[in-house]
């Protein structure tokens, strides 16, 4: 039996750690190698085949060590997601020339055969002109805009084709872009500043936070505000199948989605349990500057972020499925309102809720 070994940046990552402990536990699997700036989590630490690196990807000297197990497969999912208040610079230099030195050691290695690079569908970009009923395909291109976040994720699939065409060895490549990933493990162990925590008034660690809970008694709705979810567990499930199977293409780019019905704004207020109020965009960019400036960061409403809670991005997921077989097994509504997965034993026996009950 072939033994892999898997490279998992972001390790100490919401989706980082749920994949070390999913190649982990293979029997095909002899190491993963999980690298992150912060120290590793509780739930990997005591992982018998984990081989664990805490540094930064843009610093040198990691590629050296990773390249002595002779990694096989790499799995890039690290990202600084939130903006660093008043330091762009520090966050270019973490997630762009970051993935551009995982890039360049993927190509580079002659053990490696396959990368896998999670980019988002948030670089479609939020604009006025975006229509609730339009899905956007891998087709579409991506378009600048001035939310970081999405606009640092446009500018690292930019230099992955560039790194791509520019290497003597075509490593065969896969770009993930997720919806909002979501489910128990993202909802019940790392509570943290995100929009489900907020909705459903889970924010309780700080003064700011429990302002932010006040505040969405009611959930604020624009006209045509909407998420698609993806469950954690179709995120783990479908990333084994493209980092175990045989490459379709040797460059491949997938958005990934369940098909089925957007969840709207009034979706979610259901599912929280709370009632939607309606507002206008523009009632939703003043409250949103206020909280960044005002928290200095600590409220993540960085500049731009109001536009993807006022215009919608929608997505078609299929071509994951038509490509490669993957049927997804959770629904958008049912990934976000539902504890139903692979984690549900960490969610309070009280707040457990099930699509059959």
């Amino acid at each position: 039996m072939e033994k892999h070994t898997v490279v998992v940046t972001g390790a100490a990552g919401y989706v980082g750690t749920m994949l070390v402990r999913r190649f982990a536990a293979r029997e095909d699997v002899a190491n993963v190698i999980g690298i992150d700036k912060e120290p590793v989590p509780d739930l990997i630490k005591d992982e018998p085949k984990l081989v664990y690196l805490h540094q930064n990807l843009a610093d040198e000297g990691w590629e050296e060590k990773v390249k002595a197990y002779a990694p096989d497969i790499v799995i890039h999912t690290a990202w600084q997601i939130r903006e660093i208040y008043g330091n762009r610079p520090l966050s270019w230099k973490w997630n762009i020339e970051g993935s551009e030195r995982v890039f360049r050691f993927a190509y580079g290695t002659p053990s490696v055969k396959r990368l896998i690079h999670f980019s988002t569908v948030a670089s479609y970009g939020a604009f006025p002109t975006n229509t609730v009923e339009y899905r956007f395909t891998e087709e579409d291109p991506f378009r600048k805009t001035d939310y970081l976040y999405a606009e640092e994720k446009r500018i690292a699939e930019e230099r992955l084709t560039q790194c791509f065409s520019e290497a003597e060895r075509k490593v065969p490549t896969a770009v993930v872009r997720p919806a909002a990933i979501t489910g128990p493990r993202g909802r019940y162990m790392r509570i943290r500043f995100g929009l489900q925590a907020a909705l459903a008034g889970q924010l309780k660690d700080s003064p700011v936070y429990r302002l932010v809970s006040l505040m969405t008694r009611f959930v604020p709705v624009t006209p045509r505000w909407l998420r698609q979810f993806i469950h954690e567990d179709d995120v783990v499930n479908l990333v084994e199948l493209l980092a175990l199977s045989e490459p379709k293409g040797e460059y491949e780019v997938f958005n990934i989605c369940p098909p089925g019905d957007v969840v709207l704004g009034k979706d979610m207020a259901e599912a929280v349990g709370k009632k939607a109020i309606l507002i206008q965009p523009w009632m939703a960019r003043i409250p949103f500057a206020l909280l960044w400036h005002g928290t200095r960061g600590k409220v993540p409403t960085a500049k731009g972020s109001w536009k993807g809670y006022s215009y919608p991005i929608a997505v078609d997921g299929s071509k994951l499925t038509r490509v490669y077989g993957y049927e997804y097994r959770y629904p958008s509504l049912d990934a976000f309102r539902y504890t139903d997965g692979e984690y549900e034993a960490f969610v309070p026996e009280a707040l457990r809720a099930h699509k059959a009950s």
